[in-house]
């Protein structure tokens, strides 16, 4: 146990430093990775040398450009296209909720309103006019919102695209901005379809009918298909929104997927596993970082953990996948069971309620499961402060709870 810990680095350790980080980021796709590839050969080219120092500065600044990169989504479309309860999907805040977008407002001025996500700092929605209700040239009302100070635009419809939407793609593919057509309310129109033609009703065919009108639209005004999203306000785990999500992950750059990955709804566990694989990538960063320069002695390695850290850390991840004490209220009383119910089914809640041997032992747990996944690393004698260890196992639970509560609220329904 103490040779992991008490010896100083040397050339063959960097080496495996440096075989250690590689492997690690090369487990992820490239496009979930919450780090761009030329920061990755950077660090990669720094542990090679034994440059330790420059490793350390290079991680300290791709952390806080994640940290502080700000996102900003434009949802535009015509009244009534839904745009309201879109953004307050992605928000996951109920439309009667405190600081809901209005539902139902008609549009007459150029007002631009705006909504951050309550749980994702730097992450802001902005709801702007459509520009079938503004006197505008495509081109002067992207400068009239500000263009620039979106990463892209969700264009929304609940009926067809108008010329102006369309004329208004066309604008933003000048300006070098990316756009996405959603298609809302599919759900009325499959309920419709189904009335109106009880015997001959498919659901696919349905579908692939409202597609390919839209898509025909594209064609005969001269614009190159773009993909069209089908999607439901009401049920975001069906149809086009877990593909409109993944879509828009792979389309920001590096630095800013992590918090967007953060806010994705916990509507299927594929989503729950991206917020999990994104938010241990941050861990492993974060640790990295404190303890690239490090070296620690063999005696206290139990001591001194810091409760009140590792209890803040527990309560933010529970918080971001929505197994917070607050989330499980509002399931028990959806799904009309007590919440001590609900809250016996899961692990995190009761972590940190063991007492100091345990915690202890558990430390140790950790310590010995990380040894094994990443023994490269630990030979190298690098130092992860002890919290880091029980962060990984915090995360871990918080997301198994997380698919706990997702099966709960499917078996309610």
């Amino acid at each position: 146990m103490g040779q992991l810990f008490s010896k100083t680095p040397t050339d063959e350790d960097n080496g495996n430093l440096e075989s250690s980080f590689t492997k690690y980021f090369r487990n992820y796709k490239p496009e979930t990775k919450v780090i761009s590839e030329e920061n990755i050969r950077s660090i990669e080219l720094r542990l090679k040398k034994g440059d330790l120092q420059g490793a350390n500065s290079v991680i300290s600044d791709i952390l806080k450009n994640i940290d502080n990169a700000p996102i900003n989504i434009a949802v535009t479309g015509e009244s009534g296209a839904g745009k309201s309860s879109l953004i307050n999907a992605l928000r996951e805040v109920g439309h009667k909720e405190k600081g809901a977008a209005k539902v139902g407002v008609t549009e007459t001025t150029m007002k631009i309103y705006s909504y951050e996500h309550p749980k994702v700092k730097n992450l802001t929605l902005w709801d702007l006019p459509g520009i079938g209700t503004m006197k505008f040239q495509p081109k002067d009302y992207l400068e009239k919102v500000e263009f620039k100070k979106y990463d892209f635009f969700i264009i929304a419809s609940s009926t067809r695209f108008t010329r102006h939407e369309l004329d208004l793609a066309k604008g933003i593919k000048i300006m070098k901005k990316n756009y996405y057509f959603v298609r809302t309310k599919v759900d009325f129109d499959l309920e419709n379809e189904e009335k109106c033609h009880p015997h001959d009703f498919h659901r696919e065919n349905t579908l692939n009918h409202i597609r390919k009108y839209y898509l025909d639209g594209f064609r005969e005004n001269n614009i190159e298909e773009p993909q069209v999203f089908l999607i439901s306000n009401h049920d975001l785990s069906d149809y086009d929104f877990p593909v409109l999500m993944d879509t828009l992950i792979k389309d920001l750059p590096a630095e800013k997927r992590h918090n967007f990955l953060l806010s994705l709804p916990n509507i299927t566990e594929a989503a729950i596993q991206k917020k999990y694989n994104s938010t241990k990538q941050f861990i492993w960063l974060d640790a990295m970082k404190d303890g690239v320069l490090a070296t620690v002695p063999v005696v206290g390695i139990l001591k001194d953990l810091d409760m009140d850290r590792l209890k803040n850390i527990l309560n933010h991840y529970r918080d971001l996948f929505g197994v917070d004490d607050e989330s499980l209220v509002f399931m028990a009383k959806n799904a009309q069971v007590p919440v001590e119910l609900l809250k016996k089914k899961l692990k995190s809640p009761y972590l940190l309620e063991h007492k100091e041997e345990t915690l202890g032992r558990l430390f140790l747990k950790c310590l010995e499961k990380f040894a094994s996944a990443n023994g490269g690393l630990l030979a190298t004698g690098l130092y992860f402060r002890k919290t880091y260890y029980l962060q990984f196992h915090f995360l871990d639970t918080v997301a198994e709870d997380a698919k706990v509560l997702l099966k709960e609220a499917y078996s309610k329904k």
